[in-house]
């Protein structure tokens, strides 16, 4: 198979830059914008903030690092780790113990709670007044001691979890049907409950954790653009290959563009607002385009997807190491010179977890094409596709 002319495998960074592997002169690095703090997961499992613009290299997932590239959110809760705010109001006997713990980023800042098995014993935050008919997320970080307990955890609703003595972060989406929310964390035994990292946003699923001491704080989105130039694309032929996965299947489009800086001449891939399903189009010098899709059965699995276009107007689309869509266009694509994690003009910018990308100046046969997009190994594949292996 041929060498790729571009490929972002997410392991170097620095402040408003992210390394990719090929070509060696860095023509191919994307540049990042973010202009606040953010947070992931380390290598050492522990949840780290980054500093503005830096790159998120994720390991929440185990082994290699991921890019994490998320919207803007807000955490609505003005303190998400100190319960023993007066925002936070005890209820039914629930006691905040001043005895810390370690918490899931490394340090003495998580907090107990002791309930002395009164019915509804919890703690909840009486927050300003939600929008009604509007998608809401409230999350925490649980565990206990010693044993398992189960508590009930939410917002409109609760919800049943069972803790172990391993963090977890439990999380409710609901849509909000009253003027005032309340965040709540109910427990109705006799039990002491390690919690961390409150957070309450306006969002159909949870993002990665804001934190707060005082009020709400909101995590502007990342930018991830600029790489490549017109000597990295070819017009006439190519590949562009991603493996990656989507945060939800939330209802809107989340693209990777190959483009001119236009939407008159660009490939572009990602997930679609339709549910479940990835999406390809291809236009050339402003002509009618061409749309591939195919359907998968969760944007939060990871995908190997690939898509092809030639000097013959032949396009196509495999997806983990199989042909799913195929097409002809009319007319060619002009002016190749800039890759980006958006639709080629800034909007439906790609919201995910990506594990590489990958560029290819000439048309790859379909036995590559299968290769590429297929898994190394039955472990490799049942771990991309979290399948359970006995």
């Amino acid at each position: 198979m041929a060498t790729p002319k571009l490929a972002l495998i997410p392991t170097g960074y620095k402040a408003g830059k992210l390394y990719s592997v090929l070509p060696e002169s860095g023509v191919g690095d994307f540049t990042v914008v973010r202009a606040t703090e953010a947070t992931r997961v380390n290598e050492e499992g522990l949840i780290e903030t980054m500093g503005a613009n830096v790159p998120r290299l994720d390991y929440s997932g185990g082994g290699c690092p991921v890019l994490l590239t998320e919207g803007q959110s807000t955490n609505l809760l003005p303190y998400s780790e100190d319960f023993s705010q007066s925002n936070w109001v005890k209820v039914n006997n629930a006691i905040v113990s001043a005895t810390k713990v370690i918490s899931p980023d490394g340090t003495l800042n998580a907090s107990q709670i002791i309930f002395d098995g009164t019915s509804q014993g919890r703690i909840e935050d009486a927050i300003p007044s939600l929008i009604q008919g509007v998608d809401y997320t409230v999350s925490v970080y649980a565990r206990v001691s010693s044993g398992t307990q189960i508590v009930n955890f939410g917002s409109v609703n609760d919800f049943s979890y069972t803790l172990t003595t391993e963090w977890q972060r439990l999380t409710s989406t609901e849509v909000e049907n009253d003027t005032v929310g309340y965040p709540r964390l109910i427990c109705n035994d006799a039990a002491t409950i390690e919690i961390y990292g409150m957070q309450l946003e306006q969002s159909s699923y949870p993002t990665s954790y804001i934190k707060t001491s005082g009020s709400a704080v909101t995590r502007n989105a990342d930018q991830v653009n600029g790489a490549g130039d017109a000597a990295t694309f070819n017009d006439s032929e190519g590949v562009l290959m991603l493996e990656a996965s989507a945060l939800a299947d939330d209802g809107t489009n989340r693209f990777i563009s190959l483009t001119d800086g236009s939407n008159d001449n660009r490939v572009l891939f990602g997930y679609r607002a339709s549910s479940n399903q990835v999406f390809a189009r291809i236009e050339g010098n402003n002509s009618a385009s061409v749309d591939l899709t195919n359907v998968v059965n969760d944007t939060k699995t990871v995908i190997k997807l690939a898509i092809y276009y030639d000097s013959s107007f032949n396009y196509k689309m495999y997806l983990n190491g199989f042909l799913v869509d195929s097409a002809i266009g009319t007319d060619s694509i002009i002016g190749l010179n800039i890759l980006d994690f958006t639709n080629a003009t800034g909007a439906e910018p790609f919201y995910g977890k990506t594990s590489q990308i990958q560029y290819f100046n000439t048309a790859l046969t379909d036995s590559e094409l299968e290769t590429l997009t297929s898994w190394v190994s039955f472990e490799d594949m049942a771990n991309g596709q979290q399948y359970s292996i006995k």
